[in-house]
């Protein structure tokens, strides 16, 4: 949705209504195979991609285009100091992951979504038109002070942050040092598996946890095996950030890699029903879902 969703009673009142008329799955438990099936492996420029785009825009109201669900992707610096990995940074996993997955959200829900590619910059001016934001290489994240500054305000003001793609110790410290300069005062809550996040459309059993592509077809884990890990183990670890009325503003998806899941669906069918079936699209359905009725 893409109001300027700050405007008072916006915020509290319109988007939980429009979100639970909306976000009404075709089944509760969709499968993802039956519509599309394993192999979505073509280009984001190739004819069937097109196609998709396109079928996603006729499908929108003109009377009401922008009562629409967007997913935007926030662009910001990285750290290239080295030791926090190199490669991955806002950018990573795109076009394919954005594109997979908001057409695999318009197949298996009725939330009309908008089409294309939605990349914004961490201003007031962009962030206000998108209650939902997302994040990826968040453990190479930094921000420059007026970021801080926009970003707080942001958060307080209704928005919602998903914070995804990063492993292992430094990357989290690095991370948790960033989220401290936009609220010094506050501390990220690490979620248990009996918080709703995980039960609110598909009913998780255990956490989720996304490894990337490459290190699951290398080693066969649920986990990237290459990062340092010693205060934190490599399990999946949830956090979430709330405001003073105990409102959950981000959650941060620690040890996970949902963009891979995405992005690489195609890549092996194990992968793809094991992970990108199971876990990346219910748990961002979950959490969307949760974030726009809380």
């Amino acid at each position: 949705m893409r109001k300027k969703f700050a405007r008072a009673g916006l915020r509290k009142f319109m988007l939980p209504a429009l979100l639970l008329l909306a976000l009404l799955l075709l089944s509760a438990d969709a499968q993802f195979r039956r519509r599309g099936g394993f192999g979505r492996s073509y280009g984001a420029d190739s004819p069937e991609a097109i196609q998709e785009q396109e079928q996603m825009q006729q499908a929108l109201n003109p009377n009401f285009k922008e009562d629409v669900f967007t997913f935007a992707r926030l662009v910001f610096d990285a750290d290239d100091s080295g030791y926090l990995g190199g490669g991955r940074r806002w950018e990573d996993d795109s076009p394919e992951a954005d594109l997979n997955l908001t057409f695999r959200l318009f197949q298996v829900t009725s939330l009309k979504i908008r089409p294309g590619l939605n990349y914004i910059n961490i201003t007031t001016g962009e962030l206000e038109r998108y209650p939902f934001v997302y994040m990826a290489a968040s453990g190479r994240l930094v921000l420059r002070d007026q970021e801080v500054t926009d970003l707080r305000r942001y958060l307080l003001n209704g928005g919602f942050l998903m914070a995804d793609d990063f492993w292992g110790d430094d990357q989290w410290d690095h991370f948790y040092g960033q989220m401290k300069r936009v609220f010094p005062d506050r501390e990220p809550v690490e979620l248990s598996l009996d918080d709703r996040i995980f039960q609110t459309v598909y009913n998780f059993k255990q956490e989720p946890q996304m490894p990337s592509v490459g290190s699951f077809l290398q080693t066969g884990q649920s986990f990237d095996p290459y990062w340092p890990y010693g205060n934190k183990d490599h399990g999946p670890h949830y956090y979430a950030i709330y405001d003073d009325k105990h409102r959950m503003m981000a959650v941060l998806c620690h040890n996970n890699h949902f963009g891979d899941g995405w992005e690489h669906e195609s890549e092996d069918q194990r992968y793809f029903e094991r992970f990108s079936e199971k876990m990346a699209y219910p748990m961002f359905i979950n959490i969307v879902y949760y974030a726009m009725t809380h």
